[in-house]
């Protein structure tokens, strides 16, 4: 079983930093994907930033990120580790939601999944 474990949530100003991370572990697992999604209540979940390996089929030299964050947010990860990260930096009050790590990932070379952590809360106030 592939589990998920997230840190690095809390409370911040308006202007600060934060940093997120999540590690991927299981028995036999190959990652492809690892990303980072967020939601407030009553809005649909939403893709922040991505990174994919070279095998994975949506593989780019470039992470993807959503507009609202470019050039404040950066993902790093390592597919050797299976650990991902996302510095965001000048954080904003619409930053405020839940945070999840989501990896795609096969078990002994099965079909390719999707795994979510449980959700880390990241609250921005002035």
């Amino acid at each position: 079983q592939v589990q998920l474990v997230e840190s690095g949530g809390g409370l911040v100003q308006d202007g600060g930093s934060l940093r997120l991370s999540c590690a991927a572990s299981g028995r036999g697992i190959s990652v492809r994907s690892m990303n980072w999604y967020r939601q407030t209540p009553g809005k649909q979940r939403e893709l922040v930033a991505a990174i994919y390996s070279r095998d994975s089929p949506f593989y780019d030299d470039s992470p993807t990120y959503d507009d609202s964050v470019k050039g404040r947010f950066t993902v790093s990860g390592d597919f050797a580790k299976n650990t991902v990260d996302l510095q965001m930096n000048n954080l904003k009050s619409e930053d405020t939601a839940v945070y999840y790590c989501n990896v795609a990932a096969k078990i002994f070379g099965g079909y390719e999944m999707n795994y979510w952590g449980k959700g880390t809360q990241v609250t921005v106030s002035s």
